[in-house]
């Protein structure tokens, strides 16, 4: 197994009140509908599990299932750390958070994540294999930021 990393970080303004923002990032089924890839999370307690399907790298399907703590600074950050249960390997890993603070025009929403994937690819294989987990993570990020707005019936500023 090699080890593969890819990230991203973003920011917008959208008109939403950060009450309405907040809401939806804290409901792991809200998430999921408006994450493309993401089948389902399960939430117990502040452990959140997600499993994803369908993705492809280099020709390898991937699913890959984490476990997430997720630590709730109501109403402004959200801080998600990756924490498997004692004793289950997870091969794939998510690091990072979510960022509301108050604007003129509604909420500045910043995020940043990493992921990483344990892949049976070799290292050699470490330029493409970023290229398109990088590629996939911008998709998912830009549906994911259209889902939201149309969720929450607001625009970008």
């Amino acid at each position: 197994m090699t080890r593969f990393t890819a990230g991203t970080e973003a920011s917008a303004v959208i008109t939403a009140s950060r009450e309405e923002v907040w809401a939806l990032l804290e409901d792991p089924d809200a998430i999921a509908e408006m994450t493309p890839f993401v089948k389902r999370i399960t939430a117990d307690g502040d452990h959140w599990t997600w499993e994803l399907g369908g993705i492809e790298v280099l020709g390898k399907s991937v699913s890959p299932v984490f476990t997430e703590r997720m630590d709730f600074d109501e109403p402004s950050r959200i801080e998600f750390t990756h924490d498997p249960p004692a004793g289950r390997t997870e091969r794939s890993a998510v690091e990072g958070w979510y960022d509301l603070a108050e604007h003129d025009e509604g909420t500045l929403l910043r995020t940043s994540l990493e992921i990483c994937l344990d892949l049976p690819l070799p290292r050699l294989s470490s330029k493409a294999v970023t290229a398109t987990m990088k590629g996939v993570v911008g998709k998912m990020g830009d549906r994911f930021a259209d889902n939201l707005l149309a969720r929450l019936g607001a625009r970008e500023v």
